[in-house]
């Protein structure tokens, strides 16, 4: 089984960091592969890069040649998985909607921890979108960029603040807001155990839903919203000078 790991960001370090994690979750004899867009935001923080980053992934995907059998899109409350799951033929998993599908099988309601408060807005619409909002009882930022997440000591402690205050609005189930998060493997260990709820990492959960998806032979309807594009002629790129 071969899955194809999209980043929403141009940041060839953090693609590195979201497929080491990917190949962590995976079974054994699925292959992962990195896709990292051309252009773009280095970092996905607020609506503008989110409309970027979506037509950058799209473009990135349309041109990639090598095949690949189910998209994991690892941008939390990123835009564009509609249009990526009109564009191929394969089950298309966004870690957004996976982590929250994944965490309602734990527990009543589930706070989202993620990076700075001004994609509390993005999220909150992509869950409504994907059917689970209402099991959401927060969704909680760390006040740190996506690019501070590197820094581990300062990001396990505004972690763990942001952690507490989701649980005491009412979440029994912790979700990792963004991909970069997905190498907090002892930070959120530790989350874990302090605080006696289980958290669910994005990444992981979108990884073992495409194989279930593949295994299963499903993949996105083509009976409504997500029919195949209509045929028209599509300018990809501007020209320059």
């Amino acid at each position: 089984m071969r899955i194809l790991v999209t980043n929403c960001n141009t940041t060839e370090a953090m693609t590195e960091e979201i497929v080491r994690g990917a190949r962590g979750a995976a079974a054994r004899g699925t292959t992962v592969t990195g896709l990292t867009p051309d252009w773009g935001p280095e970092s996905a923080e607020g609506w503008l890069d989110s409309h970027l980053s979506a037509a950058a992934v799209l473009d990135a995907l349309r041109r990639h040649k090598e095949p690949y059998d189910a998209v994991v899109m690892a941008g939390f409350g990123e835009h564009g998985r509609e249009g990526a799951r009109e564009l191929v033929d394969v089950p298309v998993v966004d870690i957004t909607e996976a982590a929250a599908h994944l965490a309602c099988l734990l527990g009543r309601r589930y706070g989202v921890v993620t990076t700075l408060d001004r994609t509390r807005g993005q999220i909150e619409d992509s869950l409504h979108a994907a059917g689970v909002g209402a099991h959401c009882a927060a969704v909680v930022g760390t006040g740190l960029g996506v690019l501070d997440l590197a820094d581990e000591g300062r990001t396990a402690e505004a972690f763990l603040s942001a952690a507490e205050r989701a649980r005491d609005a009412g979440a029994e189930v912790l979700v990792l807001g963004c991909a970069g998060m997905t190498g907090l493997d002892r930070t959120v260990g530790e989350v874990a155990r302090r605080l006696g709820m289980p958290v669910v990492d994005g990444v992981a959960a979108a990884v073992r839903l495409a194989e279930s998806l593949v295994a299963l032979g499903l993949t996105t309807s083509r009976a409504g919203g997500y029919a195949r594009p209509l045929p028209k002629r599509r300018v990809w790129s501007a020209p320059y000078g």
